[in-house]
């Protein structure tokens, strides 16, 4: 039950709730057996049963249930004095009809008080889960499905509502109901309830047995249906390529081998989770049988005190055992389901950040010398090193670019300045302070990426713009367009910068994407800038179009570029040729085309010859 009441502290703070939800709950449990008592009385007055007590006068008022009842009785006598047998009659059903109503309207009452904590819980549950998303370091992407994290936020946080959230309302009533009836029907018969007692292990045993099975099946439910939502990201994400190699049955077949896994699963579970209800209301009425040939035979043989009609009383308030012992078994085997759920969500939202800021953080607002690798080394994990002994210096101002095989560690090397990831050796420092002593917030203000694949948000140009600067106004966002090679593209769609691009950008072509991001860049205005092959996906036309609007946004920043078509880097104050992570070889453009066996100049030939 750890998940569980893990689960339960997002609907913090409990007092908005358990002392209201208490008092409506006890409210309701007491009109509710209020309704059974008085089936004596009735049954009394029906069957003309004149043994009741007397009570001719009122009584002293005490908090018990004596009083009450010898008030009740009070009043009972008055009405057959005055109105007959009828009158009881009468009486007695109006009782019922106020207890019915009042027992109601805490019932809705209390379902309120359960629906704030209710939509509360959710809310901040997917908050949890979306703050993680947004802040987890890149290590945490590698080793997470993206069809996977939308499982967890969507099927298993739905999981969660249709479970675990509407088990808490039976959860915390239904014990009330049964303690309650319990109370009464030791105040009814002490013998008979005893008797009755040794049957609940029984039940009990049966029922949490199925309940363990559920939650082993339920946790494998939840991870075919995180690959099922894999499946279909991947398909929507890469329909062209899907076409284009006539792959739509292979596709198809996996979407359905994963899909027929989870409907076999699924259906094993309800099965299994629909017995808890019929077994545990089967073993109640069972007991209610041998309770009626008990308890008849000790009233026939005069073996106790009950009377026809409390007896049968009796029999009445132990049905009411049923429907409340009957919804907490099928909550628990709904929970288990729930709770494997929750666990999912809990790993994500208790997942380390990788990435974390030092006690006391340096506060930084701008750089002003240079930045610089010492020694740095890196691994994705312990087997494999992807950066061994950089040493690096980018003097303010500067560009320097990267260039090298695919697999040479250029992405990652520049991964490591805005800390996607943190260096597994040695350090990197800006203004002479390690970075990992900055102001995480800080340091990325001083950076601006654009990468090779344009990543752009289902909004108008102008926000895609303006992403994360909610200050920015018209005149800002148009000046960075038009420094980007942008504006006059806007101007000729639809609505202008109002325009919304679609998923990802799809309205808009490669070219027009990658300045929509140089636009974005350029407004931030950040004095570093990392160019990770910008151009390198575009036809000749629209890279040279991006190509100007990268000179214009380079102009007094200080830039690393990394570049596949080697044509672009010519004028970089210092080119660095990576190789298996490694500097193989840095210099100017002329200074690396001088030797005759250099990598970078065979690079250069390579292309060339193309």
């Amino acid at each position: 039950m750890k998940t569980f009441f893990r689960l339960l502290q997002f609907s913090k703070p409990y007092h908005h709730y358990i002392p209201e939800y208490i008092v409506y709950i006890l409210l309701y449990t007491i009109f509710n057996l209020l309704n059974f008592t008085l089936v004596i009385p009735l049954l009394d007055a029906l069957f003309n049963n004149s043994s009741y007590p007397v009570q001719n006068h009122l009584p002293d008022f005490s908090f018990s249930i004596t009083y009450f009842k010898d008030l009740f009785y009070y009043e009972l006598n008055n009405y057959i004095i005055e109105y007959k047998k009828f009158g009881v009659l009468v009486f007695v059903c109006i009782i019922i009809v106020i207890c019915v109503i009042l027992k109601n309207l805490f019932a809705y009452l209390s379902q309120r008080v359960l629906t704030r904590m209710r939509t509360n819980l959710l809310r901040k549950l997917r908050e949890a889960l979306h703050h993680q998303y947004v802040n987890q370091s890149m290590t945490f992407y590698h080793n997470e499905k993206k069809g996977n994290l939308l499982s967890i936020i969507s099927g298993d946080v739905v999981e969660i509502e249709t479970t675990v959230v509407s088990s808490i309302q039976t959860l915390m009533r239904e014990p009330f109901v049964l303690i309650s009836t319990f109370c009464m029907l030791f105040y009814l018969s002490k013998q008979l309830t005893f008797f009755t007692l040794i049957f609940f292990p029984i039940s009990g045993f049966l029922i949490s047995s199925i309940s363990r099975k559920l939650r082993k099946k339920a946790g494998y439910t939840q991870e075919l249906l995180g690959k099922i939502l894999n499946v279909t990201e991947e398909t929507l994400s890469g329909i062209r390529i899907i076409k284009s190699f006539t792959a739509e049955k292979f596709i198809d077949n996996k979407f359905r081998k994963e899909n027929d896994e989870f409907a076999r699963t699924s259906k094993s579970i309800v099965n299994q989770r629909e017995l808890a209800s019929p077994l545990s209301e089967i073993l109640g009425v069972m007991v209610i049988v041998v309770i009626i040939i008990y308890g008849g035979n000790l009233i026939m043989t005069g073996k106790s005190a009950l009377t026809a009609s409390a007896f049968i009383t009796y029999i009445v308030f132990y049905f009411q055992i049923i429907a409340p012992a009957k919804n907490i078994a099928s909550a628990i085997s709904y929970l288990q389901r729930g709770l494997a759920a929750g666990e999912r969500v809990l790993r994500v939202v208790d997942a380390d950040d990788e990435i974390k800021e030092v006690e006391n953080p340096v506060s930084i607002k701008e750089f002003d010398s240079v930045l610089e690798f010492r020694n740095v080394g890196f691994s994705y994990n312990e087997q494999s090193r992807v950066l061994d002994n950089i040493n690096l210096q980018v003097e303010k101002g500067k560009t320097i670019a990267l260039v090298g095989m695919s697999g040479a560690g250029k992405s990652t090397l520049v991964d490591l300045v805005p800390r996607f990831y943190d260096v597994s050796k040695g350090s990197i420092l800006l203004n002479n302070q390690d970075i990992r002593n900055l102001k995480l917030y800080d340091l990325r203000k001083l950076i601006s990426v654009v990468s090779q694949e344009a990543i752009l948000f289902n909004d108008s140009i102008f926000n895609n713009i303006a992403f994360g600067m909610t200050n920015a106004d018209k005149e800002e966002v148009e000046k960075a367009a038009k420094a980007a090679n942008a504006h006059n593209f806007i101007l000729q769609m639809e609505k202008g910068y109002d325009t919304n691009i679609g998923d990802r950008g799809s309205k808009l072509s490669g070219g027009q994407k990658q300045r929509i991001t140089i636009a974005r860049a350029i407004l931030k205005n950040a004095p570093i800038l990392i160019l990770d092959e910008a151009t390198s996906a575009l036809d000749t036309e629209s890279e040279k179009l991006v190509q100007d609007a990268i000179n214009n946004m380079m102009q007094n920043r200080t830039s690393i570029v990394i570049a596949h078509r080697l044509s672009t880097v010519r004028h970089a104050n210092e080119i660095i040729v990576l190789q298996k992570g490694n500097i193989a070889e840095r210099g100017t453009h002329e200074e690396l085309m001088k030797r005759d066996s250099g990598i970078y100049r065979h690079l250069i030939e390579l292309q060339e010859v193309k």
